[in-house]
């Protein structure tokens, strides 16, 4: 049976979660997408998918089979274009993981000028506070927003633009306990705690004296940016939170910004892949395109900045 024909099917399968749509999709029977797999299996010695009458689903060994699997046959129909001189068409699912605070209407647009753009890329996206395994899970692009030097030396990490995050609270919150002057003033206050941030209690900030270490009482943890934005909107304590997810709360009053440019941690948004020799069209295409979209968004952003109160650029 035909080793490379077996590895796209079994993609397929993987993909559209069904034998009888990967049978559409390569125009075949499902008794022979299924004779495909079992063949594969077979010359693995290993199980690679778990099938139920209504479901499929991988086996450990077969989403790390299917991640290596992936990556070479898309390497492959490239290094087959550019022989062929033919231009290479971005398509194929991308699967892409993001913090949860990515559910914005800024990368919502993205997303749907983008499918307009390459509409042979299907998109699988998963929001969430947590750490994916890019290989063991399968997905081939992560965005993620952390201090330089803190990502798996094993990935390629590609800086894609500066994201403060930075320390806010409710007016009523600081009503409560003081506007702190100074980050001395800090120590001892409650600080709803990103999980995420691979921070604690001791915060490191760069202040006026140098870095200092701010040891805050944590006293809520969540991995979910949202869920912690609204808790600090309710008045429950301090929290650390991405500029860009607080930027309409503190223009409109919600919250405020505790010491303004000292309170803050610096970070940047990495486009994180697997190191690998090919990256495919797909991926390559769209982090180009999220880099052109975030600059057009900061200059805009700038530029009413700039503007005259009340006036639009």
């Amino acid at each position: 049976m035909d080793t490379l024909l077996s590895l796209r099917v079994f993609c397929s399968v993987v993909e559209l979660k069904s034998f009888t749509a990967a049978a559409d999709r390569h125009d075949m029977s499902p008794t022979m997408t299924s004779k495909h797999v079992r063949s594969l299996e077979n010359r693995l010695g290993t199980r690679l998918l778990n099938r139920t009458s209504r479901h499929v689903s991988m086996t450990e060994t077969g989403a790390l089979y299917f991640n290596q699997a992936k990556q070479t046959l898309e390497a492959l129909d490239e290094v087959e274009a550019a022989v062929g001189n033919t231009t290479v068409v971005p398509r194929g699912t991308l699967r892409l993981a993001a913090p949860l605070w990515f559910d914005n209407a800024p990368f919502s647009a993205m997303l749907a000028e983008f499918d307009e753009l390459y509409p042979e890329i299907r998109f699988d996206i998963e929001l969430s506070g947590r750490l994916v395994n890019l290989v063991e899970e399968g997905f081939d692009l992560l965005f993620r927003a952390t201090i330089p030097g803190s990502l798996d030396p094993g990935l390629i990490a590609r800086p894609i633009v500066d994201m403060p995050f930075k320390l806010v609270a409710s007016p009523a919150c600081l009503d409560r306990i003081g506007r702190p002057r100074e980050l001395a003033e800090l120590n001892g206050q409650k600080l709803l705690l990103c999980k995420g941030m691979h921070i604690g209690a001791a915060v490191p900030f760069e202040g006026a004296k140098g870095r200092e270490v701010v040891k805050f009482q944590v006293g809520f943890e969540s991995g979910n940016e949202s869920l912690l934005r609204l808790v600090t909107l309710e008045g429950m304590g301090m929290a650390i939170l991405p500029d860009i997810m607080i930027e309409d709360d503190v223009a409109t009053g919600r919250l405020e910004i505790v010491l303004p440019g000292t309170a803050e941690i610096a970070t940047k948004i990495y486009a994180v892949y697997p190191s690998r020799k090919f990256l495919s069209a797909k991926v390559r295409t769209f982090i180009d395109f999220f880099i052109v979209k975030v600059q057009q968004i900061n200059r805009e952003r700038e530029a009413r900045n700039r503007a005259p109160y009340g006036q639009q650029p």
